[in-house]
């Protein structure tokens, strides 16, 4: 029995759309695989190499970055770290943090840190958590220092005829304020706690870099230095980049000639169960292909509450 050319149309149409939704499904499919496959750490290849663990932008407590360096250290197939370090500094205890975990890092195999365009303050603490240090000669680092800010606005205040009043249990708290020019007491505090870390900051110098305390100290007075200088004056081993690590990589500590340096990323958001059942496919692809490609979808706030060790041109 012949069927009605429309009926025939329908089912046409009707195929194209499965063909369509089961291409889609496995397009999805593939992207997922690929997703937890890298999320996993996976590799093609099970031979040695060199982790190479990019550090950028401001340095905060990163839990994620942390476990990347944990996850390379344990990584048999990892015979050495590279950090490639560019970065202005950030937060006093984000900085504290990368360098502990570093250092826990370098008890399992060695790490050489790579300084960028910019490696100060808190950047260079980061550096010296490692075992030898390279720059470019027109690398911008060392501003060893500690650094806490505040906006005075009690001269504006006065002139727009706005007073702040505020009920508070002692004196010193939630002071220094920009609201009142601070007592005497309270910038004493403020100081007291900034040598304090200053203090911790100088000792890491010394410590790693094998000078005195004075020594540090001197050179330590927040000033920045260019690669060349802060070979001179101690701060970094060599001029050079990535080569020069790994020659020494192969010199100092026997690693094997012509190891493939292969770069480490953080992990991105997994994809649970119930996702791949409630998100549509197009949303699960574009989150496949975004996390493939490094990228996040929602920006980054970065906050810079407390102390902070970050370099950066003052301008007024």
């Amino acid at each position: 029995m012949l069927l009605d050319p429309d009926v025939i149309a329908d089912r046409r149409r009707l195929k194209r759309r499965l063909t369509f939704w089961r291409v889609g499904a496995l397009v999805a499919l593939v992207l997922v695989g690929l997703l937890i496959f890298g999320q996993e750490g996976g590799s093609i290849s099970g031979s040695d190499y060199i982790a190479r663990i990019p550090v950028d932008g401001v340095l905060a407590d990163d839990p994620a970055l942390q476990e990347l360096i944990e996850k390379a250290a344990k990584d048999d197939r990892a015979r050495a770290i590279i950090l490639a370090i560019d970065s202005p500094g950030g937060t006093t205890t984000g900085a504290e943090a990368f360098y502990e975990t570093v250092r826990d890092a370098s008890a399992r195999k060695p790490v050489v840190a790579v300084l960028g365009t910019l490696a100060a303050s808190g950047g260079y603490i980061a550096a010296i958590s490692a075992d030898h240090i390279v720059a470019r000669g027109n690398t911008i680092t060392g501003s060893i220092g500690v650094l806490f800010q505040w906006t005075q606005f009690s001269g504006l205040m006065e002139k727009v005829g706005v007073d702040m009043r505020s009920i508070k249990s002692s004196p010193l708290k939630a002071e220094p304020s920009g609201f009142d020019e601070p007592p005497a007491e309270a910038l004493a505090a403020t100081q007291t706690m900034i040598n304090a870390s200053y203090d911790w900051f100088v000792g890491l110098v010394a410590e790693r870099r094998k000078m005195s305390l004075a020594d540090a100290r001197k050179i330590g007075d927040g000033r920045v230095y260019t690669g060349w200088q802060a070979v001179k004056n101690g701060l970094v081993d060599e001029i050079g980049g990535q080569k020069q690590a790994v020659a020494w990589l192969e010199k100092s500590r026997g690693l094997q000639p012509d190891l493939p340096v292969r770069d480490q990323k953080l992990p991105a958001p997994r994809l649970s169960f119930r996702d791949l059942l409630t998100g549509s496919i197009a949303d699960i692809g574009i989150e496949a292909m975004a996390s493939l490609a490094g990228k996040t979808l929602a920006p980054e706030r970065v906050t810079l509450d407390g102390l902070t060790s970050v370099w950066h041109p003052e301008t007024r």
